[in-house]
């Protein structure tokens, strides 16, 4: 039993922390609802996380539009540029990027303010008063981080595109119309779906992580600090491996359009 127990230790904090989600989730329907605490929220990840996710997102699009621009130039298929690059940005680097964002930028400071009100027992004084922890604070939180993703992640794809195809037509001497051609051969609406559905996932567990390490902070300020890199890190890990699972997924559910 003892060895067990010892074997089992490294998975507890996933069992913790999936517990928690499941939690949060069924708080999503009871009422009252906190709708000052969304508004706010949503209001701060918005004011700390749209400039950093534009800003990223060309970067993105540049990359992305230069380096397929480059290899097609080689195969001599230079016209599906536009398509290949406008897609990779849809599904692939909007949503990753705006979400990097949210949790790097929002998700760090929910982590810490929720710790440091731990460490000073504040979430402690609302649980004897009644008042539940999760759905004063937490559930307005990942509200927030994910309905702003979902919107962040509509002006990144956007910028991305603009960015890709102007590095496309500007830095490589690209055709505006065979780029724009490509792109609406062979792109679909569950293309711009699929964005948003990973959006609004990733935002979800990227609120979920946060208030959850936050909630969990202990030992002073350090173990704030401590929260605050653990939520990051896991943050990152659950994006690139829901963002695995959630890509193949679609391509086995959705056809794809041929020329």
């Amino acid at each position: 039993m003892t060895d067990l127990a010892v074997l089992a230790r490294p998975f507890r904090p996933v069992g913790d922390l999936f517990t928690f989600a499941l939690e949060v989730l069924a708080s999503l329907f009871r009422r009252p609802f906190q709708w000052r605490e969304l508004s706010d929220q949503a209001w701060f990840v918005t004011r700390v996380s749209l400039l950093p996710a534009m800003a990223i997102t060309v970067p993105f699009g540049a990359v992305l539009a230069l380096q397929i621009g480059s290899l097609f130039s080689q195969l001599g298929a230079r016209s599906f540029t536009g398509a290949v690059a406008v897609v990779g940005i849809v599904q692939q680097a909007a949503p990753i990027a705006t979400v990097v964002i949210v949790a790097g930028a929002a998700g760090t400071a929910v982590a810490a303010d929720l710790g440091s009100r731990k460490i000073r027992e504040e979430l402690d004084a609302m649980e004897v008063l009644g008042i539940s922890v999760i759905q004063r604070l937490v559930v307005p939180r990942v509200l927030a981080m994910a309905g702003i993703a979902c919107l962040l992640n509509a002006v990144t794809t956007a910028v991305g595109t603009i960015g890709g195809y102007a590095f496309n037509v500007g830095v490589q001497g690209g055709s505006p119309g065979a780029y724009v051609q490509s792109f609406t051969a062979l792109a679909q609406l569950p293309d711009l779906y699929v964005g948003e559905l990973k959006a609004l996932v990733f935002g979800l567990l990227a609120g979920i992580v946060a208030t959850h390490q936050g909630l969990n902070a202990k030992g002073g300020p350090r173990g704030v600090g401590d929260a605050v890199n653990q939520s990051v890190i896991i943050s990152f890990v659950l994006l690139f491996v829901a963002n695995a699972v959630m890509t193949a997924v679609y391509y086995q559910v959705v056809p794809v359009k041929g020329l």
